[in-house]
């Protein structure tokens, strides 16, 4: 197969893996099924919640393993500790397996959670490696469809078991075990680096992946509106995001069958038309070098005469440079960015894993609020990538820390949103989805302002310390969260009516804009770099 299309084959299996990548999404939708089977308090269910994230408190060890085994080694090896974490709590509830502890389903849960690093860390460093001239398109792309795992499982969920509460628990936990594991052993393959041409960048074929996106995001946006109007039915829904998913194929086959017809042309011609696209190419690298080359020592420019003081020039230079996790730690920028991500995605988060309780307390239907987080936040983690797309190479250009800011702003909008009763569920509607746009587009942003701010020869082990707050503030958060539930509630430990989250909001709100004031400390140290990129 030419080595294009192995490296489009490549972006298609890894939005196949990424579709079915987010297990912990679907927590939500079950968790108020599993409390009662397993018959823990709200507290001892936030725990559950927690673990999950806690995995990635262990991420960094899927990108130790990144930079020695082969990607198909680590893609097996991770989708192998899902199977593993989630498998055993299938077998446990159905039965199979009896005296299993309290204990031992935290530890398969944190288990389970860090296979989602494993996974993820194989994606992104193919991504990175194989589209090195759109890379921020492409990990936004691929990453997009992330956001539609709780989406995918909530539908198959839907046809399998309609009106089984207790099945539907059970079918989460299934489809979480082996969906994974069966789609890496497919993509197992197909996704590795690739040696690829950096000439030029594949617009034809972007554009085409992006209109199937874009129309996968809608359909979902529909699917799920639909959900809550009763409108779309669950097969539907299902069969019609099973035909999307598969579309990115087009792309691949199509380069296929053009190298196929490209072999039957009469070599004479075929020679003229390389010898003209070698002098194409050329000309292209000669202007690229002369682009660096001045955008250099503009850069060193700006540096001597903007700079004052050690400290500045150092956190400067620092976002041009490869430097290691225990160089990343020292940085303040590194601190910024940690506590952004934390008062902001994190938030989200531990948002979305209440989701459950949420929709109880107001007498709502979770699986809705669960798919319409799961479309809008593909939308945001779209968003990005598309403006960057196309601005990118224009004076327009946004730079990722003013994203980060114009992000932050709403979701903590968002929080305060949710303490208006008056528009009964629309504000709750509204509210799930700004926070699934914001939380989706700063996750999508990340990727990328973590190989600009500390480089891409690390990134398997950075980005996960930079993930690692995840965990922390699941705790943090969604403990306080499940106190102010448990002191509200009744005597069987559940709680109904505003008062439930109240306080929580306020306090989640009152945080966000907090890390709202540290994106802005965060642009203002780097606005010189993304200048001169700009420039």
């Amino acid at each position: 197969m030419p080595r294009t299309s192995l490296q489009w084959l490549s972006l298609v299996a890894i939005i196949w893996l990424q579709s079915i990548n987010g297990t912990n999404s679907n927590f939500p939708a079950y968790s108020s099924q599993l409390k009662y089977l397993l018959s823990i308090s709200q507290i001892q269910l936030n725990n559950l919640a927690f673990a999950s994230d806690a995995g990635k408190l262990f991420g960094w060890i899927s990108g130790i393993a990144a930079n020695h085994l082969p990607m198909w080694l680590v893609l097996i090896l991770g989708s192998a500790l899902g199977l593993i974490g989630y498998g055993v709590q299938y077998l446990f509830l159905t039965g199979h397996v009896s005296n299993l502890s309290y204990g031992a389903i935290f530890f398969l849960t944190v288990l389970a959670g860090n296979s989602i690093c494993w996974i993820n860390t194989v994606c992104y460093i193919v991504t990175i490696k194989n589209f090195p001239l759109d890379r921020q398109l492409a990990i936004g792309l691929t990453g997009s469809y992330l956001g539609l795992s709780a989406k995918i499982y909530n539908d198959i969920v839907d046809v399998v078991f309609p009106y089984s509460a207790m099945g539907r628990a059970k079918a989460y936990l299934f489809l979480n075990s082996a969906l994974p594991f069966a789609v890496s052993i497919v993509s197992a393959p197909v996704v590795k680096a690739i040696n690829v041409v950096k000439t030029k960048r594949a617009d034809a074929a972007f554009i085409l992946i992006l209109v199937i996106t874009t129309a996968t995001g809608a359909f979902a946006v529909v699917g799920s509106l639909g959900s809550a109007s009763s409108k779309l039915s669950p097969l539907t829904s299902t069969v019609g995001m099973a035909a999307l998913l598969l579309a990115p194929l087009l792309i691949p086959l199509g380069l296929g069958l053009r190298q196929q017809i490209k072999q039957l042309v009469p070599a004479r011609v075929l020679n003229r038309l390389n010898r003209e696209e070698k002098v194409y190419i050329e000309e292209i690298n000669n202007v690229s070098m002369e682009n660096m080359e001045s955008g250099m020592k503009e850069i060193s420019g700006e540096l001597s005469e903007s700079c004052s003081g050690d400290d500045n020039v150092n956190e400067i230079i620092s976002v041009m440079e490869e430097i290691g996790v225990k160089v990343m730690l020292r940085r303040l920028n590194f601190w910024l960015y940690f506590f952004v991500y934390l008062l902001g995605v994190t938030l989200g988060l531990v948002f979305f894993n209440n989701l459950g309780q949420i929709a109880e307390s107001r007498g709502c239907s979770a699986s809705v609020l669960v798919s319409l987080s799961s479309s809008f936040g593909f939308f945001g983690r779209l968003v990005p990538s598309v403006v960057d797309y196309f601005f990118s190479r224009s004076q327009y250009m946004i730079s990722r820390t003013a994203f980060l800011v114009a992000l932050m702003a709403p979701t903590g909008g968002a929080f305060f949103l949710l303490l208006v009763n008056d528009g009964g569920e629309l504000c709750l509607y509204v509210s799930t989805t700004i926070i699934a746009v914001c939380t989706g587009a700063i996750t999508s942003i990340s990727v990328s302002l973590t190989t600009e701010l500390f480089g891409t020869k690390n990134f398997g082990v950075n980005h996960n310390v930079v993930v690692a707050n995840i965990p922390i503030g699941s705790f943090l958060f969604g403990y306080l969260a499940a106190i102010v539930y448990r002191r509200e509630g009744n005597a069987e430990g559940k709680c109904f009516g505003m008062e439930c989250y109240g306080k929580t909001f306020v306090l989640w709100g009152t945080l966000c804009f907090i890390g709202t004031f540290l994106a802005l400390i965060l642009y203002g140290r780097t606005r010189k770099f993304y200048n001169s990129l700009r420039s």
